[in-house]
């Protein structure tokens, strides 16, 4: 099975039992050997700083609370495990049809480190293809991969300048 095949499916849970959830689906793939169909469950996390009693502790925390993120090929049998895994309620989705998350969701998200591959250099000239810059078109100043932005000279009315954000995906290389 090629991993292009494979999309991330999100279920919810009742409150507190996501890794409950997590684990009886890992369970379950293993000992019945579908790794072909489910090859990742995550719940994603974030550190977060606490203050108690005047000392900080970076502690982890749920981004999603009763939401557990399981990548797999959607079939009747893989729909029907995590469907019904003990303490999952169901798919994120209308009625009994799960919805798979987008790539952009996915890396908005946090889920799954999204790999991104531009053919843009500083100095190229590209075209913005979202956000309110959408149409414009600018000179590339800098590109921040850990970021995944790219800042861009675009020429506003009147012929002035400024200097723009945007998202790597946001972009298109001019020829």
């Amino acid at each position: 099975m090629s991993d292009s095949e494979f999309k991330w499916y999100v279920a919810h849970t009742y409150s507190g039992y996501e890794n409950k959830v997590k684990a009886n689906i890992e369970k379950t793939v293993e000992n019945r050997g579908l790794q072909n169909l489910i090859n990742d469950v995550r719940i994603p996390m974030e550190d977060v700083v606490e203050i108690k009693d005047g000392e900080k502790r970076v502690v982890q925390r749920k981004v999603f609370p009763g939401y557990v993120f399981v990548k797999m090929i959607m079939t009747d049998e893989t729909w029907y495990i995590v469907r019904n895994t003990r303490g999952c309620t169901g798919f994120v989705g209308p009625g009994s049809k799960p919805v798979p998350l987008s790539e952009t969701e996915v890396m908005k998200m946090g889920v799954e480190e999204v790999a991104i591959d531009i053919d843009v250099a500083v100095g190229d000239t590209v075209r913005i293809t979202e956000g309110s810059m959408e149409g414009f078109m600018g000179e590339v100043l800098s590109i921040n991969k850990e970021k995944r932005s790219v800042s861009v000279m675009v020429t506003m009315f009147g012929g002035r300048e400024m200097q723009v954000d945007v998202d790597l995906t946001a972009i298109e290389p001019l020829d």
